[in-house]
């Protein structure tokens, strides 16, 4: 038996020596693609040249069973070899990208123009050609969230502009350089005039910030008429005020060293049936809302970095949540098409397609909302289509997932209305309360 073995892995090695010999000798010859196979060309009548790939004679270097194809079909090993060239790594890499892109081109334009196409063709077995249906909703909600975060910080600057400009140097520095009760007057009329100019142009959402703003400039100017209206004796008119200003900022300082102290050490919060972890975890998340509060309170600064925390926790969740969010709504689905008895996979798929167009819509009316905010200033007119191709977007997607919904699971209209209605009107209020969670998880950031 030993001998039988030690025959047998001799001839292995001299297999595999021969095998690499003639890779060897052939790799000079034969095209890239082609590899270690042999490769006869022949001219067939009426027909142009072709190429008939052959691999009589050649083994697997890995179990050494004859190769039939360019894998293995004992052990499934390539018959290509790793040892590559560079110039060849690069061109498989830019193989993998445009065989990426042609299926993104496949893909995407029947998403957004054909409802339900995908979603059928998937049914049908025809799937090589499309992007699953997971890894292409996970994709178009990532860039949408993404895009959406930079486009609210982009379009918030755009429209408030210059308006947010002027606001932002109203400070004790403007009026303390006044030497009159009529040149403090006149200029607090010319800041409210610029502010009240500021609240037609910008957004509701805007209002808070320019509301605060006035408040404080009309503080500012009432405090430097009061100065300006006291006694002639400067020393004193000009160190009166110092010491409320002391006090104050020690108040604030107190209050930020007790607010830092509790982030570092927050207690409070204690559940007994929770692990110490769990507790603990709670306890910081408390001590963020309370600070996130506190900076929102205070305004100024400590406002904007507030705002930024909540901005970057909320789109931190938003993909994770929209994730939960499909197998509940494949769930609904399941229960609203029960008699159809189709499985919860197919619902499911159809909930990935369903939100993947959202995304992508969401996405394409981001877009709009920048180019608009880029193009309009400098031509006016652009304003008009771009902003009927946003009231587009916003009308198709009823419609699409309507369309969709009748063409997958063939009921008539009537039956297909009344059960689009209820499916969301449910999902809706499942998302309110979703987004509301991941808005708490925001604050707590």
């Amino acid at each position: 038996m030993r001998d039988a073995g030690a025959i047998g892995t001799e001839q292995i090695h001299k297999q595999r020596l021969q095998n690499l010999r003639f890779y060897r000798s052939r790799l000079t010859e034969l095209s890239p693609p082609s590899g270690c196979a042999k490769i006869a060309r022949f001219m067939g009548r009426g027909q142009g040249m072709k190429e008939v790939v052959s691999y009589d004679g050649v083994h697997c270097a890995n179990c050494s069973a004859p190769m039939q194809g360019e894998f293995c079909h004992h052990c499934g090993q390539s018959i290509h070899s790793v040892l590559k060239p560079v110039h060849h790594m690069a061109e498989d890499a830019l193989e993998t990208v445009l065989h990426v892109d042609g299926r993104l081109f496949h893909t995407l334009p029947p998403l957004f123009t054909k409802p339900g196409f995908l979603t059928l063709e998937y049914f049908a077995g025809r799937r090589q050609r499309y992007i699953a249906p997971f890894r292409l909703m996970f994709i178009l909600c990532l860039l949408a969230f993404f895009l959406t975060h930079i486009a609210i910080d982009v379009l918030g600057e755009h429209r408030l502009g210059d308006n947010a400009t002027s606001t932002a140097h109203i400070g004790k520095s403007e009026f303390d350089d006044l030497g009159t009760v009529e040149e403090v007057q006149q200029s607090l009329d010319h800041k409210l005039a610029d502010l009240h100019k500021a609240r037609e142009a910008s957004p509701s959402i805007a209002y808070g910030g320019l509301d605060a703003a006035e408040k404080k400039l009309r503080k500012q100017a009432a405090k430097r008429i009061a100065k300006l209206q006291a006694t002639p004796a400067g020393a004193t008119s000009a160190t009166t005020p110092a010491p409320a200003s002391t006090v104050s900022s020690k108040d604030d300082t107190e209050e930020d060293t007790s607010n830092s102290e509790w982030l570092r050490n927050p207690s409070g919060i204690h559940i007994a049936w929770l692990p110490e972890f769990a507790n603990a975890r709670l306890s910081h998340a408390a001590a963020n809302f309370k600070a996130n509060l506190d900076g929102i309170n205070k305004g100024g600064a400590a406002k904007e970095e507030a705002i930024e925390r909540i901005k970057a926790g909320l789109f931190g969740v938003l993909p994770q949540t929209m994730f939960l969010m499909m197998p509940l709504f494949a769930l609904l689905l399941k229960l609203v098409y029960v008699f159809k008895r189709r499985l919860y996979m197919e619902h499911l798929i159809v909930a990935l397609h369903s939100h993947a167009f959202l995304f992508l819509t969401l996405l394409l009316a981001v877009v709009v909302a920048l180019l608009k905010a880029w193009i309009e200033p400098h031509a006016a007119w652009t304003g008009y289509p771009l902003r009927w191709i946003e009231w587009g977007l916003a009308l198709w997607a009823p419609v699409y997932l309507l369309w969709m919904q009748k063409r997958i699971y063939r009921q008539g209209w009537v039956m297909t209305v009344f059960k689009y209605l209820f499916v969301g009107w449910c999902y809706t209020w499942l998302l309110g309360f979703a987004l509301g969670f991941a808005a708490v998880l925001g604050i707590t950031h």
